[in-house]
């Protein structure tokens, strides 16, 4: 029997092989561009820390992996940005725990004031077992935490003098979206006033505000010394940042690249706590330069007015063992 070859037929089947072979390559070697929005200025450690991870990122996967950052609320606020991640519009986020809290009722525990000792306190509980279970509460919220960066301490910032918790009594103070800052400052004898950030600098320059409470980078950086000559370093709460990103995105990402990623954030953190420490350095002697009065008050007094705060918080029992295996950590 004669078999007959059609040779037009031969290469048209040859050259379709090949355009699948070459679509397979393509797939395999596309490059992965994840999108990462916040509301931070460019010059905010935490930035330059979100850059560090961007560049590691595109180091160890050979440039098959990018992420695009977009800084300074370009993208919406941070809970707009949450909301983002959960629908997978949005690739990853840095959050204040804060603002987390609203999504992840367990991160109240880290708006306690004084519930750190010290810096090192901190790290040890960060970087520790505690720290690695709270990244993974949120998944269930389709956020998966990958790390925590260093948010220093918080304090106060006025246009009047701030020495004791009685100098804070009917001042209206810019809280994050957090019940737990708000329970703060009324126990303070403040009025909370939940503002978003970007909206702030208007908010203390017209009066809608007397006062806020943050760290002291963010407080040079966001240029609030212009309208506030006063800050009290009473460091209140130590609330950490964290980088989320959706689990839309990461379920989407191979064993591989998720290794990558999680690598590059590790290392980014561990970047961003040298360069957060010379930030504080830094803001510490120009907001001096620019007038602002810089007080060191006794911080029993405040911490004496928030103890209510803890009795609240040991009358859920899960909440109670956090926090006693946060304090028994050396």
């Amino acid at each position: 029997m004669k078999i007959l070859f059609n040779r037009n037929r031969i290469y048209s089947c040859f050259f379709l092989v090949l355009l699948l072979s070459l679509a397979g390559c393509d797939e395999q070697t596309e490059t992965k561009i994840i999108k990462l929005g916040h509301g931070l200025d460019t010059a905010h450690p935490v930035h330059k820390a979100m850059v560090f991870m961007s560049e590691r990122l595109y180091e160890k996967s050979g440039g098959t992996m990018v992420i695009d950052i977009y800084p300074n609320q370009q993208l919406g606020s941070e809970r707009e940005t949450l909301e983002l991640l959960q629908i997978g519009s949005l690739g990853m986020t840095k959050v204040s725990t804060g603002v987390l809290e609203n999504f992840v009722p367990s991160l109240q525990l880290f708006g306690l004031p004084f519930l750190f000792r010290d810096r090192e306190h901190r790290f040890e509980v960060l970087e520790g077992e505690i720290g690695e279970e709270f990244l993974n509460k949120s998944i269930d919220k389709r956020l998966k935490g990958l790390t925590f960066y260093d948010a220093g301490s918080r304090s106060f910032y006025s246009k009047t003098p701030v020495e004791t918790p009685e100098d804070l009594e009917g001042l209206k103070l810019r809280v994050m979206e957090s019940n737990t800052a708000i329970n703060m400052v009324k126990h303070l004898g403040g009025s909370p006033t939940p503002i978003a950030w970007g909206e702030l600098y208007t908010a203390l320059q017209q009066g809608i505000v007397d006062g806020a409470e943050n760290n002291l980078p963010s407080f040079y950086l966001s240029r609030h010394y212009e309208v506030t000559k006063y800050f009290v370093v009473d460091e209140h709460t130590a609330l950490p940042d964290e980088l989320l990103i959706s689990t839309v995105v990461w379920n989407d990402l191979n064993p591989q690249q998720q290794k990558w990623l999680k690598e590059a954030a590790m290392e980014s953190s561990e970047f961003q706590k040298g360069i957060w420490k010379e930030a504080e350095m830094e803001a510490m002697e120009e907001i001096q330069k620019a007038g602002v009065k810089v007080t060191y008050p006794d911080k029993e007094l405040f911490r004496e007015k928030v103890k209510p705060m803890y009795e609240e918080f040991f009358r859920d029992p899960e909440m109670k063992e956090l926090i006693e295996a946060i304090q028994a950590i050396k």
